[in-house]
């Protein structure tokens, strides 16, 4: 059986669009061991966008651990968990090349998804706080310093992902990306199993 790992991310802008990060984790599903942290502050950018990045970065990290793994990726974003499983289109075309991009770390069937609550994703949020607060400072985020970073006051809020309303499902496989403008659904491959 393959090695299951749990990927935790999180992103968040304070102004969306405005400075963003994100934070990731990586753990061994059967002990809880974390095996790999990881934060970055990744300049103006939406909510959205840095949620992504999280995601891009803990399954990156994942497969460097173990590319047979299955991972089970939980997010505290409804949009990028719906928008991965196929169940919400990308009306952003902004997101579309990063939605591709996790989806070619991993194959499909090694991967799930699930949301959950922000109160059970708090590792990740806290990295991503961190990244944003040594960004502000005029830092960067490093394991070295991110335990020293849990003695100092309480940091702003990291701003919510806007609430969406679901569109019709899809998956980006077999999906023409060149096609995607102005926020309409992306329209299959010719040629392709869609």
């Amino acid at each position: 059986m393959p090695r299951q790992l749990i990927v935790e991310a999180d992103g968040g802008s304070r102004g969306n669009p405005g400075p963003a990060a994100y934070g990731t984790v990586v753990r061994d599903a059967e002990s809880g061991d974390v095996l790999v942290e990881r934060a970055e502050f990744i300049g103006t950018a939406s909510n959205n966008v840095a949620e992504y990045r999280g995601l891009i970065a803990g399954l990156s990290a994942a497969r460097d651990l173990d590319p047979e793994a299955h991972v089970e990726a939980r997010l505290d974003s409804k949009l990028v968990v719906e928008q991965m499983s196929g169940r919400w289109k990308i009306k952003h075309p902004s997101m579309i090349p990063l939605a591709l991009e996790a989806k070619q770390l991993l194959p499909a069937g090694q991967v799930t998804y699930e949301w959950v609550p922000r109160e059970h994703n708090k590792h990740a949020d806290r990295l991503a706080n961190e990244a944003l607060d040594a960004a502000a400072r005029g830092e960067q985020w490093s394991e070295a310093n991110s335990n020293a970073a849990l003695a100092l006051a309480p940091r702003s809020a990291v701003v919510d992902e806007a609430e969406v309303e679901p569109g019709p499902p899809n998956s980006l496989v077999g999906w023409d990306v060149d096609r995607a403008e102005g926020g309409l659904p992306l329209g299959p491959v010719a040629g392709s199993q869609r």
